[in-house]
């Protein structure tokens, strides 16, 4: 009987299993209820009762030999198998992925918004996206009960309710105004944040790209005539442009902006409201006491400011109709751009 065991074990150790159907075979020869390590068991009562616990164990550790070796090669197969599946389901036919990088659309509308109003002497300016009230709201002439302060509209930081994420890039043009002296001819590129529901038309984190100039005699023809400038070299000589009367505590008097709309021609469709019309941005002349606030003469010095959404512009500029894919990351949205 132990030379039969032995014989066995030789045969399980050298069984060799090299894919599924070697398997399905060392199953049926040594794991299956007919296996020959079945049969073996099935000679124990012929065995010797004083053999038959030796007898006995060996045969038990026959059948986990055996068992072992058959779930260690059942795990093996398995994992190839779903190697070769996923192998597989790639389709070779399919052209390989562009690796090369590219500029995001917002990257390349601010640029082109930089360069633009560059050449009209404009010159970069630079703040922190955590500012205080004085920079943010008070010196802007923001009064104390003004919407914007409150936690509806603002991210303030916690414990420290005179600290917050900028609403606006504004808050750049009182840190150049305060360390500069007239003339002053600056651009606010930035991040800006502002506690608003997520959607297609809105969102809390965007950009803005702000500018000014301060010097003597400025006029708000001087504003419109950079702004006439602006908007066709980024739209075209065939746009049309717009002042709308409005209210901004920080100018006066101040504007909206409008071109004609890009898609209908400004003939009237979804987009601009059957208007013919969409706003691109503020305006108007800096309010006497700004320039104080910032230690400026308003009695020697005007000027003038503009504001606009970087992204408003590009969903115009390049028709897009959802300002989510902006900070979504989808690869098939931002691959349109990689030729641009």
């Amino acid at each position: 009987m132990q030379e039969k065991i032995l014989h066995l074990k030789s045969e399980i150790e050298a069984f060799e299993i090299i894919n599924a159907e070697k398997l399905e075979l060392f199953k049926n020869e040594f794991t299956t209820r007919k296996s020959k390590v079945a049969l073996l068991f099935d000679e124990l009562k012929n065995v010797p009762n004083d053999q038959k616990r030796s007898i006995g164990q060996e045969l038990n550790h026959l059948k986990q030999l055996a068992q072992t070796k058959y779930e260690e090669n059942l795990a093996i197969i398995e994992q190839k198998s779903e190697s070769d599946k996923s192998i597989n389901e790639i389709d070779l036919s399919l052209p390989l992925p562009n690796s090369n990088g590219a500029r995001h659309p917002l990257t390349m509308v601010r640029e082109r918004m930089i360069e633009i109003f560059s050449r009209l002497g404009f010159a970069l300016g630079e703040g922190p996206e955590i500012e205080d009230d004085w920079h943010n709201f008070t010196a802007l002439n923001f009064p104390p009960n003004h919407p914007a302060r409150e936690m509806q509209d603002t991210f303030f930081i916690e414990r420290n309710p005179d600290i917050a994420l900028r609403t606006h890039t504004s808050s750049i043009q009182i840190r150049v105004m305060e360390s500069n002296k007239p003339p002053i001819k600056a651009l606010a590129p930035g991040r800006v944040f502002r506690n608003e529901a997520i959607s297609a038309r809105a969102h809390c984190v965007f950009h803005q790209l702000e500018g000014f100039y301060i010097d003597e005699n400025v006029s708000f023809l001087d504003l419109k005539n950079a702004l006439y400038h602006f908007v066709k070299e980024m739209f075209g000589q065939d746009i049309n442009i717009r002042f709308r009367p409005s209210f901004f505590p920080f100018t006066e008097p101040s504007a909206e902006i409008d071109i004609s709309c890009l898609i209908c021609k400004g003939k009237g469709c979804n987009v601009c409201k059957h208007s013919g019309w969409v706003e691109i941005g503020g305006a108007g002349m800096i309010d006497p006491q700004v320039l104080e606030n910032c230690s400026i003469d308003s009695k020697k010095y005007t000027g003038y400011a503009f504001g606009m959404g970087i992204e408003r512009i590009a969903m115009l500029k390049y028709q897009i109709k959802d300002l989510r894919l902006f900070t979504e990351n989808d690869l098939r949205f931002l691959k349109q751009f990689d030729s641009l």
